[in-house]
């Protein structure tokens, strides 16, 4: 499998902390130069550490379609088109399903599923321009299995998975590739507040693995799904859960 990056330009959402972080540092390390977008205020710190020369760092609230596309115009302006993006950006709202308020309902729809959307739809136009791209979705367990709690999130990922294969109908007799990853819990430093005690222990009980993924992992399969070995991988969800989804 080839991991050479050289001379490519990879947009990353998410990148300022946990999979997506991992995600452009690896890919920064075979030689792509990386854009980051993010609001976190540690973006431009984060994309400054990585190996390499040239990243950029944007602000941007991808949950809005004209930063988004404005993100991407930076892009092509300022470097040129892009030929990976990885769709990592996400944020989670949790509550029993009687409980779950409108607020928390329709700020996880506009982050996971209106900006992952607005972000490959953007970039995509760029990429098929071009005639070359490869887009990769980070989705979910949720977004096939019902886990308590997880009805925004699991329905914005969800739909994620929907349009990443109708994308993958459309463009894939014009160079451009979408794919989704789904994991199980990343063992993250948010996931290791959140999942600790009996409710960690729980969760790890009902992966076959016995064990959370690692961003590492993700980021493995995220290079190969980003890079021209994958070319004939389109509209695929492949899970990264030690077969959490099938039991």
């Amino acid at each position: 499998m080839s991991t050479d990056f050289t001379g490519q330009i990879a947009i990353v959402t998410g990148a300022a902390a946990g999979i997506g972080h991992t995600v452009a540092a690896r890919l920064a390390e075979q030689g792509a130069r990386i854009v980051g977008v993010d609001i976190a205020p540690a973006l431009a710190d984060a994309i400054g550490g990585l190996p390499g020369e040239g990243h950029l760092a944007v602000s941007a609230n991808i949950a809005d379609a004209s930063e988004a596309a404005g993100a991407v115009d930076r892009v092509v302006a300022e470097i040129g088109a892009p030929t990976i993006l990885v769709n990592s950006a996400g944020i989670g709202r949790f509550a029993p399903g009687e409980d779950l308020s409108e607020k928390d309902w329709s700020s996880t729809l506009a982050v996971n599923l209106s900006g992952s959307f607005f972000m490959a739809q953007a970039a995509g136009r760029a990429m098929l321009e071009a005639g070359y791209g490869r887009i990769v979705n980070i989705v979910s367990q949720a977004a096939e299995i019902g886990l308590p709690e997880h009805a925004a999130y699991s329905a914005s990922k969800a739909g994620v998975l929907g349009f990443t294969r109708v994308l993958a109908v459309e463009w894939a007799d014009r160079g451009v590739t979408i794919n989704a990853i789904s994991p199980t819990i990343a063992d993250t430093a948010l996931a290791r507040e959140i999942w600790v005690g009996e409710k960690g222990e729980n969760a790890r009980a009902q992966i076959p693995a016995g064990r959370f993924v690692t961003p590492e992992e993700i980021a493995s399969l995220a290079l190969f799904l980003a890079g021209k070995d994958s070319a004939m991988i389109t509209g695929e969800n492949v899970r990264i859960d030690g077969g959490r989804s099938v039991i």
